[in-house]
This record gives C-alpha cells, structure tokens and sequence, in this order.
C-alpha cells in the first residue's frame, strides 16, 4: 500500500510540476526551505540524541496553538531535546522567533527518501502532529524507528469528513500507527472513530488554541495607539480572503460618512496579496497606509492602514472597537475568532466557518460573536459603533466564552506524559 501510495505521490508532483514551478519563479511561494523539503538536514539544527521529541504545526495558528505545549513539555521532559517542523514560510518565521532556528526546519514531503534523513539526525523517541497531518510515510515510518506518535488538536472538518470516509479502507491503516488521538470535540473523536482510528486510542482533549496566551506588548501595538485619535472608530479586519475586501471598503464608506476619522486595520490572510489588495484601496479612493512604508510618527485618520506583515495580526486586534475575521464571507471556511476574544473585542465574522466550526457553535450560543452575511454586514458594523453598551458587553462575553474553554494544554500533556512513560515502562 505504501508503495502504491508512494508512486502516486509522486506521479501527481511530476505532474503539478509546472504549477509549482510557476509559483516559486513568478510568487517565489515555497522556494524557502526547498532543500529541507526534498529531505536535506539544514547545519544549523542541533544534533540529537535518542528521546528527542519532534512536533509538526502546519503555520502560524498551529505554531500558537502548540507553543505552550512547547513550554509544558519542557517542563516535564527537561532531558529531551524538542524540535518543531512547519510547512509553510509564515509558520517557520515564527517558530524560529519563537523556539530558535536551531530547533526548527520544513517538513521533508512525504516520501520516505525525504524523511529518513530526519530521523537518522533526531532520532526522536515522540513525534507530535497537531490537528489532522494524516501523512502516511510519515506516520509508518516513525513507527518503524520505534517513536510513539501521538496526534493532538485533532479535527475532522465538515469538508474532509465524507473524503476521509470515501476512503476509510486506506485510512484505516495509516491510523493504526498513532499510539493516540487527542480530537478538539466529541464529534472530532467519533469522526476520527469513523474513518479507522482504533477507538480505544480515541480521547477528547479540547482545543489548544484556548490556551494561546499571545503578547499584547509589541511596538506596533504603542505606536498605533499613538497615532490614532482617541475617539477614532477603529475597525480591524483580519485574515481577509479573495472578494472580501470590495465588501469591507463598502463598509469603510459608509462608516466613514457617520465618523470621518474612523480607521479601518485591513490583514489580509497571505501576503502574496498585499500588492494587490494596496492597489484595490488606492482605487477606491479610500486614503492608504502601508506598515510597511509607515513612519511610526505619522498620524493615522480616515482610512485605511495596511497591515502587509506577517505575525502581528493578534495583538493589533485589541486596538478594535469591532474586529472581523476573514474567511468567512468568501467560503473559505473562517479563520482563528479566538485572537480578538481573548482581548475582549467585540466580533463579526461570516456565515462560512466550518474550519472552526465548534468554536463557533461554543460562541454563537454563548450571544458571544455576530454572524453576519453580504447584506447586513454595512449594518452591524453600523450597529456596534454607535452602540458601546452592546459592543462593550459583546467583547466581555467573548472574553468569558475564551477563558472557560482553556485547559486543554494540560490535559494534553498529561495524556502524552502517560503515553511516554507506559512504553518506556514497558521497555518499548
């Protein structure tokens, strides 16, 4: 089977080629970290020996998410060596500010050629996958080194679901080799159940992202506020997708008639479109900022402020008297609402969130978020800058909802913990 799959990996990349291709001369996406994805240890990594410990967070959110199971595991595993791998640019930029360059490296693909290298240079007694990295080679080789694995924040999105079903006789035994699943929800634990995981490894821990604790005190966070007028309306709008942002400057018209100084902090999601999101303001003939040209000194009114950089997005949305998340207007499936609650901002997000579609739920019924659509989204902008009592306790609510769901951490690393010292018991 894992020849098979191994071969049709292959035959699709030599296939996408060209599109890859194009991608890293016109876009220069995924260029950075080419040499560790085709299985190319970097020098700068430290060299390991047996019992380190190797987790995998796609980007940016699943850095966060795992960052202070990072800090936990430390503590509890103080002997052990933790290396973490990303997939994409914006998540390796962050975990190399975070844990340092000497821990961190791009996933190798998934080809056993690429993943061996890795092994031999970690040689990790656990490897950690957050969320739903069900990759095949991967998981039956660190079975065949001797690691435990263990997935944690796993979920099964509402899109997934019925693929992951269609092919439960392939994934069945690629689920065999975790020795545990933590899922985020009941529902992820009976999905994972669904498509082949063995029920008695099946355990529901919560959502790590609860547990993100992030710094409000960076310098872009003091120099905004500075620049910004006191009674300025400021709106942040975060993650934005591909149609979104027509929709936003709408509202930023409309506000801005009522409230001429009002701010609008506009994020999009992948910085491959800052140029042409930047472009899309100037012609509406909405004044524009970049941070990235911004003197910190200039006064910010009545406009747009561009926020073309990468990993400041959470803590700029405490600066919101309204924060939406992207994502969600377009069906791209909704980005992390948990960032501007945990600030107790008021939130606005679209009717297309089923990437977080639990946390949602724990918020709507909570009256802890507005879901909005195309046609009312003008008004409850309107709505909530003209009323503070509601905007204020809309804010205060998601900041409760944020802080009675935390825990998952814990639970997480006493799981994992008993995980480790079962086989080590056992002399596995």
């Amino acid at each position: 089977m894992y020849l098979l799959y191994s071969f049709l990996l292959a035959a699709a990349a030599l296939i996408s080629s060209p599109w890859w291709i194009f991608q890293m001369l016109r876009l220069g996406k995924y260029r950075r970290g080419l040499r560790e994805r085709l299985g190319f240890v970097p020098p700068r990594l430290e060299k390991s020996v047996r019992g380190a410990i190797w987790i995998h967070a796609v980007s940016v959110g699943e850095v966060l998410a795992v960052t202070q199971l990072v800090a936990e595991f430390k503590k509890e595993f103080p002997q052990r060596a933790i290396f973490l791998s990303t997939t994409t640019a914006a998540g390796q930029q962050l975990a190399r500010q975070r844990f340092g360059e000497a821990r961190v490296f791009y996933i190798p693909l998934d080809f056993k050629f690429a993943l061996r290298p890795y092994f031999r240079a970690l040689r990790p007694s656990l490897v950690v996958l957050a969320e739903t990295e069900f990759w095949p080679n991967l998981l039956h080789l660190a079975k065949r080194r001797g690691a435990s694995l263990a997935i944690v924040n796993a979920r099964i999105s509402d899109r997934s679901y019925p693929r992951y079903k269609r092919f439960r006789w392939f994934f069945r035994p690629v689920l065999s080799h975790p020795d545990l699943f933590l899922a985020q929800t009941e529902q992820d634990a009976r999905r994972l159940c669904d498509i082949g995981a063995p029920a008695e490894r099946v355990k529901t821990s919560g959502n790590l992202k609860f547990d993100i604790r992030l710094s409000s005190r960076i310098p872009l966070v003091d120099d905004l506020r500075r620049a910004i007028a006191n009674n300025s309306p400021v709106l942040v709008c975060g993650s934005t997708a591909e149609g979104e942002e027509e929709l936003l400057l709408g509202v930023l018209r409309q506000v801005l008639e009522r409230w001429p100084t009002a701010v609008m902090i506009l994020a999009p999601r992948h910085p491959e479109r800052f140029e042409k999101v930047a472009n899309l303001v100037l012609a509406s003939g909405i004044g524009l900022l970049r941070r990235s040209t911004w003197a910190a000194a200039c006064p910010i009114s009545g406009g747009v402020f561009l926020l073309d950089s990468v990993g400041e997005l959470a803590p700029v949305y405490q600066l919101a008297d309204v924060a939406f998340v992207g994502g969600s207007l377009a069906p791209v499936g909704g980005h992390n609402i948990l960032e501007p609650a945990q600030h107790g901002i008021a939130i606005v997000t679209g009717p297309h969130t089923f990437n977080f579609r639990e946390i949602v739920r724990i918020f709507s019924e909570a009256g802890a978020l507005r879901v909005v659509t195309d046609q009312d989204l003008a008004t409850q902008f309107l709505d909530l800058l003209a009323d503070e009592r509601a905007r204020n306790s809309l804010g205060q609510r998601a900041k409760q909802v944020f802080l009675e769901n935390a825990g998952a951490t814990e639970r997480t690393v006493a799981a994992v913990s008993e995980l480790l010292h079962r086989v080590e018991s056992s002399g596995a």
